[in-house]
């Protein structure tokens, strides 16, 4: 049987070709692009394929992957570096994919000092330089614009890493400044958190409160796939993610309501 290593290898070595019904197909099917220009998709395709070739895309569990698969993957990969390059994802090399969620052992030490280990099902995981784990199912599940994309989560969290720690704050673009982001978020983290403590239905999941990291992470989610609720709700946040990702979602997936969501009260 071959190592993961080697299988990686052979992976990395291959030049990946699609054809561009393959594209369309797969760009079709996610609505996370509705509203893309044809020079954005020529953008997109263009640093999907450089991320097929730079990355190795690793099935396990028996899962088999298809080319619409594999371009699904790496397309969705791509949204959050759309505007920024691929070197936002350096120094790692490969995706792992399962069939659907996947246990994870994790190890913490509890406040009296007492070692635990805790196994749990996950959707996805990010490590730092090393690879992304994701489900398929949850992958499969993004047809839909409902705030939850596994893709972006564990993306945003390979974001967030690049500053050394996974804490919330990705690396600012020159004309942002630490303190409006940390205000920004810091204020809605809290806000989250309340609003979590007393139950309230909120069209962000509740997840998020776990930590300025997933509360990062989450809210990318919730940018890219809900972003006239994110904008209602945190409009401050909105606008510093807008600045990172140098993108607007708002107006791209919904321009008719743009400008009456603008006008919205929320931290």
């Amino acid at each position: 049987m071959l190592s993961l290593f080697s299988r990686l290898t052979g992976l990395w070595a291959r030049s990946p070709s699609f054809a561009e019904h393959e594209w369309r197909h797969a760009i079709a099917a996610l609505p996370q692009f509705a509203g893309f220009s044809e020079s954005e998709l020529d953008v997109l395709r263009a640093l999907a394929q450089k991320f097929l070739k730079d990355k190795a895309i690793e099935p396990v569990g028996g899962l088999q992957l298809t080319t619409d698969m594999l371009l699904r993957i790496a397309l969705l990969a791509c949204l959050p570096i759309l505007k920024l390059d691929l070197s936002y994802y350096r120094n790692w090399y490969a995706v792992v994919v399962y069939p659907s969620g996947f246990v994870a052992e994790h190890e913490y030490i509890a406040d009296d000092g007492t070692v635990h280990v805790e196994h749990g099902p996950l959707a996805g995981e990010a490590w730092e330089r090393g690879p992304v784990i994701v489900s398929w199912e949850d992958i499969e599940a993004a047809t839909t614009l409902d705030g939850f994309n596994v893709v972006i989560h564990e993306f945003a969290h390979k974001l967030d890493m690049l500053q050394g720690s996974c804490n919330g704050l990705p690396p600012l673009h020159k004309g942002m400044t630490v303190d409006a982001w940390s205000t920004a978020f810091s204020r809605a983290f809290d806000d989250f958190n309340l609003r979590v403590d007393t139950e309230e239905d909120l069209p962000i999941d509740a997840y998020a409160a776990e930590s300025p990291a997933e509360f990062f992470a989450v809210l990318s989610e919730a940018f890219f796939e809900i972003p006239d609720a994110l904008l209602r709700l945190y409009p401050a946040v909105y606008a510093q993610l807008s600045l990172f990702y140098r993108q607007d979602p708002a107006v791209r997936l919904s321009p008719q309501r743009h400008s009456s969501l603008s006008s919205g009260h929320g931290l």
